[in-house]
């Protein structure tokens, strides 16, 4: 299944199953929406979730010639939320909660209830040193993208972190749907290392920090454990901006924590939203 966007990107729409209201998950940078599966599982008795892939992320192309736009990732929100029946629940991780915001923004009637997981929505004077290369950046145009086998990447991410705190089915989700077979007979990520450095350079400079005073939705704003220069640094700050803001603090949990604990985050998750 398949949502119409900017740009006529098709954004790809997963159905993670699951009885009750629907639930759309929007995931984080470099990742895709299957990845939330088993989330969706400890949801299931509850809610019926609905995942998708940004452009450049899982199974939704990013247009050739096409800069990385954080607008244009609130697009592709915007319109999986507008397909499905409104008002919408909705989870978001990092730049999927900062994306929900923004749609949230666009459309004050699209949304009952927002639940995000450290949400990449900075001050205007970032989180970091303007001079200072991020390391994020850095570390996704180094990232391998491709490997021999399916097995070959879920090993390597298994043995070293931070995909080696994942649970197993959130590991093998992250690779199964988020490589594709080339032609030398390679697995190959879908989110290439550029679209990912590029996402991560953008994360800074979109402008949704100045319209959270005018989101009405009620949210839930989570953060692992607060480190400086961290999402988690300015978790707080962003539900206090809210008008109906919450904010909940993990400190035993990090920023990969729908991965590592998905079942402690769908109960989060669930607690807010019934």
């Amino acid at each position: 299944m398949s949502v119409s966007s900017s740009n006529s990107v098709e954004v790809a729409v997963h159905d993670l199953g699951g009885a009750g209201r629907e639930l759309l998950i929007s995931h984080a940078t470099g990742f895709h929406g299957r990845c939330y599966i088993p989330v969706a599982e400890a949801l299931a008795d509850r809610f019926h979730s609905i995942a998708f892939d940004y452009r450049g992320h899982g199974d939704t192309p990013l247009p050739a010639n096409d800069a990385v736009e954080w607008d244009r990732y609130g697009d592709d929100a915007t319109a999986v939320a507008e397909s499905l029946t409104r008002p919408v629940q909705a989870f978001g991780h990092s730049m999927g909660g900062a994306c929900l915001l923004m749609a949230a923004h666009r459309d004050p009637r699209l949304f009952e209830q927002i639940v995000v997981f450290e949400p990449i929505v900075f001050p205007p004077a970032g989180i970091r040193d303007p001079d200072v290369p991020s390391p994020l950046v850095a570390g996704a145009r180094r990232r391998r993208a491709a490997f021999g086998s399916y097995q070959d990447a879920i090993a390597n991410y298994a043995s070293k972190p931070p995909l080696s705190a994942f649970t197993p089915a959130a590991l093998e989700a992250y690779v199964r749907y988020g490589f594709e077979p080339g032609e030398d007979g390679q697995i190959h990520l879908k989110c290439r290392p550029e679209t990912e450095a590029s996402t991560f350079e953008g994360g800074p400079h979109h402008e949704t920090w100045n319209a959270l005073a005018e989101i009405e939705v009620p949210v839930l704003v989570i953060s692992g454990k607060v480190r400086e220069m961290q999402p988690s640094d300015i978790a707080r700050s962003v539900a206090e901006r809210l008008p109906r803001g919450e904010y909940i603090e993990l400190d035993d949990l990090d920023h990969f924590a729908p991965m590592t604990h998905p079942n402690r985050i769908a109960e989060l998750v669930a607690g807010f939203l019934t």
